[in-house]
């Protein structure tokens, strides 16, 4: 098909969003797309008129191979949101006034529940327009917290960094023969994938973390304390797993009783999750008297492209793939999945799901993978997270550092 494909990034970076990125333009280009155009900074970008020809920046095999081990987001990323059309019609015809000059014929957008927000909009109104171009949503989060997919494209990665790190944290923490209790912050603003990724530290040489705190389970500081008193008095080090987004009771997130300046982002959510770790260890230091330590992993969880999971690169590459292709034929209001076949042998497929039914949902770690006390998590979660962490993709290192690509501009 003799015409033009547009792709964008959007929302926070992953170690793998490049390879869902190589993955388009490989497939677009082997499905003969004219050119290969991608939006700098997002639908933010694009509608300042900022895109750029990926044909001049991807053109040969060494540069594709470069993205898939470059973290962060490419072609740059925002966190705009589109106005309903009946509110505001015109960022969509500033939209389909670029998407015609460039005679773009399917625009695929790489991202978590906003973007497919982003995709669902757009493919909405280009059907009342009868328009011919086609919108796809490729999954992209750290967060795993996307429906419609077994699992997203960036959390093995994170995952396999948080397991990775916290198991290093694990042997730090044994070097004094002095009791301690070491507190480590993961990200998760609702749900906690990433929290309980932790758990996969744990094998026949680490114990992996004493306690998980998800979002999921509300936090009780009386059985809390109770806990780590009863491990303390047994052990010298305890190692606990706490998602930033943990919430008392009233519902109240603990990081917001260390600080309340946390902003939201344009869709609403709270921009900024900081103090979890920090509250928690004061806690336990003035109720307890228990030297104490916090440590927040912060945004090392999604830029670790030294650390990432080449199961994760693969199914990244596969659904830009296959979203390009869906795209060719004909396919538009669709967010290219994975599905899973089995977990051992390990195999997924990809699969098209509705994006409306995407937008601006979460999902939850099942509480059935979590223990009775909200505090740890089941075999039944190692046996869904622990396929999603294997292999690896070595850097291509220069001069004792690892090589990326950067996106060049005038």
């Amino acid at each position: 098909m003799a015409w033009n494909l547009l792709v964008g990034q959007s929302g926070g970076p992953t170690a793998v969003i490049n390879a869902s990125l190589a993955g388009v333009y490989e497939s677009a280009k082997a499905l003969g797309a004219s050119h290969v155009y991608g939006m700098q900074y997002g639908i933010e970008g694009l509608l300042e008129g900022r895109l750029v020809d990926l044909d001049a920046q991807l053109g040969d095999k060494m540069a594709i191979e470069l993205l898939k081990r470059t973290p962060s987001s490419f072609l740059g990323s925002c966190r705009r949101k589109l106005p309903d059309p009946a509110v505001n019609e015109q960022p969509y015809k500033q939209l389909f006034a670029l998407f015609r000059q460039y005679e773009i014929g399917a625009v695929l957008y790489t991202g978590g529940n906003d973007s497919m927000d982003t995709i669902a909009k757009l493919a909405a109104y280009g059907a009342a327009q009868n328009s011919e171009i086609r919108f796809l949503g490729v999954p992209k989060t750290i967060d795993n917290d996307l429906v419609g997919t077994d699992h997203t494209p960036g959390y093995g990665s994170a995952a396999k960094y948080i397991a990775t790190i916290l198991k290093e944290v694990i042997c730090d923490a044994s070097v004094y023969d002095i009791r301690s209790v070491t507190v480590a912050e993961i990200m998760g603003r609702h749900t906690g994938w990433l929290a309980a990724a932790a758990s996969l530290s744990a094998g026949s040489d680490c114990e992996g973390p004493d306690i998980v705190l998800l979002p999921e389970s509300v936090f009780d500081t009386d059985m809390f304390l109770q806990r780590v008193a009863e491990l303390a008095a047994r052990r010298h080090n305890v190692i606990i797993a706490a998602s930033e987004g943990v919430k008392d009771r009233d519902g109240t997130f603990l990081c917001d009783l260390v600080s309340t300046a946390g902003q939201l982002d344009a869709f609403g959510h709270k921009a900024v999750l900081s103090g979890t770790s920090r509250y928690l260890a004061d806690l336990i230091r003035v109720r307890l008297g228990c030297k104490t330590r916090a440590i927040e992993f912060s945004t090392l969880q999604r830029c670790a492209s030294h650390l990432a999971s080449r199961t994760d690169i693969t199914e990244a590459d596969q659904v830009g793939g296959a979203a390009a292709e869906a795209a060719f034929r004909g396919e538009t209001g669709k967010m290219c999945g994975i599905r899973r076949i089995s977990d051992l042998p390990y195999r997924t497929e990809t699969e098209l799901v509705d994006v409306a039914a995407v937008a601006n949902r979460e999902k939850a770690v099942p509480l059935e993978w979590i223990t009775p006390d909200g505090m740890h998590l089941n075999a039944a979660f190692e046996r869904y997270a622990r396929p999603l962490i294997q292999a690896e993709l070595t850097p291509i290192y220069i001069n004792g550092t690892p090589q990326h690509i950067h996106l060049k501009t005038e």
